[in-house]
């Protein structure tokens, strides 16, 4: 019974959350929106046989494999992945045990365990003459379009607010630690208290042209598929240090983009996750 009341709870906290989204960001009456078919269209026109001549084969250069680091108050350097020892899980175990947790303890993250998810979720493993790399997560033709941003909460050693992590390199940037992130975040999440009260919320962003590049309009496809291989590697590997992950998808598109200083085309927030410990 107790189940039963959980889950119908989830599904009209879910429906309200959209419903809410829907008042605040549509520019559509509900009449007009559901005569829309963006979707339809969308899968319509990134099909294969309309992939068209790519940049890549056009002749045009290489976009960089991560953004540069020009915008930091302050770099700073992670323990290194190896340096750090998880608890052993089967593999069936962590998948079995996945589940998404809206509640944490105050307990907070290590800068070692920090530094882990971040390995498990962006780590390089190798780069060939800065033409590619290769990571702990698949992607489309090894093109890593992804961008890991995080809204520090509650990390020993680390300032509440703003970072990027810098993958090569396995390294963090301080981008905002003035301002009250987990305030805007949260609400531009459209009020998922959780968020605020994670330990770390992981802001993945895409970066469109690094993946166009090679796969035209298609490409669009493929960074969505690549968000989720990322956002599944972070559950299963939380499990290892005590953690619940909750994977987010309803939140203002324009809102997050801002408060991230992206352009919301070039590049744009795609996916997020709350981490904190059980």
């Amino acid at each position: 019974m107790q189940i039963k009341e959980n889950i119908t709870q989830w599904i009209s906290t879910q429906k309200t959350i959209y419903d809410q989204g829907f008042e605040r960001s549509s520019k559509y009456t509900k009449g007009e929106y559901e005569m829309q078919e963006i979707g339809k269209d969308f899968m319509k026109l990134t099909r294969f046989q309309y992939l068209g001549k790519a940049p890549q084969n056009a002749g045009y250069p290489q976009p960089p494999l991560q953004k540069e680091p020009d915008d930091a108050i302050e770099v700073i350097e992670l323990p290194k992945p190896d340096t750090f020892h998880v608890k052993d899980i089967p593999v069936r175990r962590a998948i079995e045990h996945r589940t998404s947790m809206r509640s944490y303890s105050d307990k907070p993250l290590t800068l070692n365990e920090l530094s882990y998810l971040l390995w498990c979720t962006q780590g390089v493993k190798e780069t060939i003459e800065d033409v590619v790399t290769f990571r702990t997560v698949p992607s489309a033709g090894a093109r890593h379009a992804l961008e890991t941003y995080l809204l520090i909460n509650n990390v020993d050693g680390l300032e509440p607010g703003l970072y990027r992590f810098l993958a090569i390199g396995h390294k963090l940037l301080q981008l905002d630690i003035e301002n009250d992130m987990a305030k805007e975040i949260t609400e531009a999440c459209l009020g998922q208290d959780f968020v605020k009260k994670s330990a770390v919320t992981f802001i993945w962003t895409a970066v469109a042209y690094r993946m166009k590049w090679r796969y035209g309009e298609r490409g669009y496809r493929y960074l969505h598929l690549d968000a989720g291989h990322v956002c599944q590697n972070l559950y299963l590997s939380a499990e290892a240090i005590d953690c619940g992950v909750c994977a987010i998808g309803a939140f203002l598109d324009d809102d997050m983009n801002e408060l991230l200083d992206i352009d919301g085309e070039q590049e744009f927030v795609i996916y997020i996750a709350t981490v904190g410990k059980k």
